[in-house]
């Protein structure tokens, strides 16, 4: 198949390395060495974005800002091919080629408090930089991806229409996921109420989506299949959830979850020093509601698939998206527990 896509771009596969690259789960991925050069070659996952233009659209309007506000940021997109466009529409699907930045690595795992100080600044950075730009010309390119309320919605619904067996075993599950619904009231005033603003969010900040440099510094963020319009308690939320405990969200030993407090304060400090300036005073006062936000949602898109037979993340085993969900009703009832001291931390 790549020997059909990479002459798009002028590379001639016979004098190229190829080999699969990274972790990640949406698209697939592949770094092509050449004699001169390294490049990122991926294939859009149209089963997930319905819409591969308009990311691409997206990708170009802010590359475009970035370059002429911002022109020393690295701001890595797709390179044009031998057609002019930057994304190749072939028979086999979609593909973008992506240069190869060279001396920069990522992280699968956060094992430092420091890496989720460089992250979180870099996430803040991206967002800063952008806070000029017009949000409204972005397309959404995941609908209702962060829409807690109708979330609530799919599992309320989910709820109904499991069977007895799913739904007696969930029933505590299901308990707290109700007792703490005020998290989507929450949600739902910062909406109707327009306290906060849109802005240019990444919307998936997870730690393999920041390339550091050898020194572990913060280089630049990546992945940018979600920038859209968002709210900045998506991006915030995002990296609480999955920076703040050692275990993942895969971990089914429960007592091994917990909150490091030292990683939440390194996850403010950083996002703080680049966007501590451009936040509302309003905005602000929901820092921590973010991480709740995010920990609340996933658990319920977990439960709600799980009651649902596993239809959309599917499983791996037995019982797998229950004990998921299981793991961040954890997580969120350990923020909870030190919500208070995680406010003062702010001040």
């Amino acid at each position: 198949m790549l020997d059909q896509i990479l002459p798009l771009y002028g590379i001639q596969p016979v004098k190229s390395d190829i080999q699969l690259f990274g972790d990640g789960l949406i698209n697939h991925t592949w770094k092509i060495t050449t004699e001169s050069a390294g490049y990122i070659l991926q294939k859009v996952n149209q089963s997930v974005f319905k819409k591969p233009q308009d990311i691409d659209q997206n990708i170009t309007l802010l590359n475009a800002f970035l370059k002429d506000k911002h022109p020393e940021y690295l701001f890595v997109t797709p390179l044009c091919g031998r057609s002019g466009k930057s994304l190749m529409e072939t028979p086999a699907g979609f593909f973008r080629l992506f240069p190869f930045v060279e001396n920069s690595h990522s992280l699968n795992v956060l094992n430092r408090k420091e890496e989720a100080y460089e992250a979180a600044k870099q996430f803040g950075k991206f967002s800063m930089l952008l806070n000029d730009f017009d949000v409204t010309q972005l397309h959404i390119t995941l609908s209702d991806f962060h829409n807690l309320s109708l979330r609530y919605e799919q599992f309320l619904s989910a709820v109904q229409k499991a069977s007895e067996e799913r739904k007696t075993k969930s029933s505590a599950l299901i308990s707290f996921i109700n007792e703490h619904k005020n998290l989507v009231e929450i949600y739902n005033g910062i909406v109707h109420n327009k306290e906060i603003p849109l802005r240019v969010i990444h919307h998936d900040t997870k730690i393999n989506n920041v390339l550091f440099d050898p020194q572990n510094k913060g280089i630049c963020v990546i992945d940018l299949d979600t920038v859209m319009p968002g709210y900045f308690i998506s991006d915030v939320g995002d990296m609480m959830r999955t920076y703040l405990s050692a275990a993942n969200e895969e971990e089914t030993d429960l007592n091994k979850i917990n909150v490091r407090i030292d990683f939440f304060k390194a996850i403010y400090d950083g996002y703080m020093e680049e966007m501590g300036s451009v936040l509302t005073e309003t905005e602000k006062k929901y820092f921590v509601y973010a991480g709740k936000f995010i920990i609340y949602m996933q658990a319920i898109r977990f439960l709600a698939d799980y009651l649902q037979n596993d239809i959309y993340y599917g499983e791996k085993y037995p019982e797998h998206n229950f004990n998921r969900a299981a793991n961040q009703i954890q997580l969120l009832r350990k923020y909870i527990e030190i919500e208070d001291n995680l406010v003062k931390l702010l001040h």
